[in-house]
């Protein structure tokens, strides 16, 4: 593999400024990127702080327990306990197969980072991968995209989840799970890989229970070489650590929500888009009652949380006796994660999305008002994975890899279809289909004088002659298409391979299919290469 760097804008303005460290965005966050003295600083306030770090290992090594056992993720957990410690955090949704590549992606952006900061600080910093488990959006992970003659078709994992459940307490069916995975392997193709790979997968799967335990034994299995700890945020024993932050996000519902459309609003006057939907009345808590996740809202007149529908009803004192005798029941929302998150855990960074960084900065009033400066925030590592055949065509086809990259193909292909489409004969089929239509107007003029009867018989020849002159004009395109199909399928095949549906490669395809083709070490080639977090798009060359 080698490391390439080209420059592309965030997806959205707010992190591209943020990207280059321009004001006004770094306003909105405690710690400069561009200051060199920040990860210092920020290792400094660390220890200002007191942190539950043992009770955290033994956490973490209690839900990695039923994973393979693994030398480093033993010595990370025992770096966790060290108070000097520190961790680079980063999370995701439990994604099928793992989910689109920008979730591996993320994964090597914490384990890089962690690396980096570990030797520059000299103090012990772990990797720790947070799976937003309590999400309950199973259509946003019940599926991935496989390449299919030429188009990119999405495969649906075919079980129905009509409850509004959180994703870790979504159980599947062990054959119909089987089932897909065969299905998305055959789209794969035969490798001298896949027999193995297949096997490990489907194993994984009969071990598993839920969709976010099938996803965190994948990303254990691929990454626990290099120290990585995984946290469920819907684990139970976890909530146990966390009841006392509920019972503060409970005591000030009323405030963190204020604080936030204090820092939107302020967002808003800079002509940013606000990222966070939430209601004047958000509690930022969502509830499990009766086996639905269910958002709260807080009525501070009458001093009650209720969902939408006020069919879910608790006084502030009930609701406070509910966390104390069952704590399982409580989850976050969008807004308070990051601030149980940086409760929780010593975090010297937080890897973000581009989403993700404009998010947070929506939260520096929240977390100025729990007294907590929030972790600098590190862009995770954007890169597109360019195998020799892809750039072998872009070669042939004189398209530069940049070009290509950032825009797609689509221009390309359109310009050399432009070339070889014979447009002449479009002209001379449509000046003959013009002359007929004509005539068909004198024709049904003369019917409406003295031969009405005839009239829906010359309607259907006239619909008959211009469904024939459109064949004809089509089966000429088809016959040309076909004379170039080998120019036209690169074409097709280098826009799904860079630019998928005009979306990033990252966030199209999955990490398997590249397993498949290149086997186990296509990750561990990753994580050789000598990642820079300077904001540059990063191009792999297989």
């Amino acid at each position: 593999m080698e490391l390439e760097s080209i420059s592309i804008p965030a997806i959205n303005r707010f992190a591209s400024l943020y990207l280059k460290q321009e004001a006004p965005v770094t306003d909105f966050f405690h710690y400069r990127l561009s200051d060199v003295n920040a990860y210092e600083k920020r290792a400094a306030d660390l220890q200002e702080r007191t942190y539950m770090r043992a009770p955290l290992a033994a956490c973490i090594e209690a839900y990695m327990k039923p994973f393979s056992s693994s030398e480093e993720v033993t010595a990370s957990l025992e770096k966790l306990k060290d108070e000097r410690s520190a961790v680079v955090i980063g999370g995701q949704q439990a994604g099928l197969l793992t989910g689109p590549l920008y979730t591996i992606h993320k994964i090597i952006s914490i384990i890089k980072l962690a690396q980096e900061k570990e030797q520059e600080l000299n103090i012990p910093v772990v990797p720790v991968f947070w799976i937003a488990g309590e999400d309950h959006d199973f259509l946003e992970v019940n599926h991935i995209y496989v390449e299919n003659e030429a188009v990119m078709e999405k495969v649906t994992y075919p079980e129905r989840i009509i409850e509004k459940r959180m994703v870790s307490d979504i159980y599947y069916d062990k054959k119909k799970m089987k089932s897909w995975i065969e299905k998305i392997f055959s789209k794969f193709g035969e490798t001298n890989y896949t027999k193995e790979l297949l096997m490990h997968v489907y194993e994984e799967a009969e071990k598993a229970e839920t969709v976010t335990d099938f996803f965190s034994r994948l990303i254990h299995s691929l990454f626990n070489r290099y120290g990585l700890l995984l946290i469920d945020a819907a684990y139970p024993p976890l909530r146990q650590l966390e009841k006392p932050f509920f019972k503060q996000f409970i005591e000030q519902a009323a405030d963190i929500t204020e604080e936030v459309h204090s820092g939107q609003k302020r967002l808003a006057d800079l002509d940013f888009n606000r990222m966070i939907e939430l209601s004047a009345s958000a509690a930022n808590l969502f509830l499990y009652d009766n086996g639905h996740r269910v958002l709260l809202e807080y009525d501070r007149q009458s001093n009650t949380f209720s969902n939408k529908n006020a069919d879910v009803q608790y006084t502030k004192a009930e609701l406070l006796a509910l966390l104390e005798k069952e704590p399982e029941k409580f989850s976050n929302n969008v807004v308070t994660r990051p601030l149980m998150q940086e409760w929780l855990f010593p975090t010297l960074a937080f890897i973000a999305g581009p989403g993700e960084i404009a998010y947070w900065a929506e939260l520096k009033s929240a977390f100025d008002r729990l007294q907590m400066n929030m972790p600098p925030i590190e862009a995770r590592l954007n890169m597109t994975i360019v195998e020799r055949s892809v750039a072998r065509d872009l070669e042939e086809l004189n398209i530069p890899l940049a070009s290509a990259i950032k825009r797609g193909v689509a221009d390309e292909k359109e310009e050399f279809w432009s070339s070889v489409k014979d447009d002449h004969f479009h002209e001379m089929i449509a000046d003959v289909q013009q002359s007929l239509m004509d005539q068909y107007d004198e024709v049904e003029k003369r019917a409406k004088q003295i031969h009405k009867g005839t009239i829906p018989i010359i309607l259907k020849n006239r619909e008959f002659h211009l469904k024939q002159f459109a064949f004809l004009a089509r089966k000429t395109d088809e016959l040309i298409r076909d004379r170039h199909s080998v120019v036209l399928n690169k074409y097709d095949h280098l826009q799904n391979a860079l630019k998928p549906g005009h979306s990033p490669q990252e966030r199209i395809w999955n990490v398997y299919d590249y397993l498949n083709k290149y086997g186990p070490d296509f990750i561990h080639g990753l994580m050789k290469l000598d990642f820079p977090f300077n904001g540059d798009h990063h191009v792999v060359k297989m």
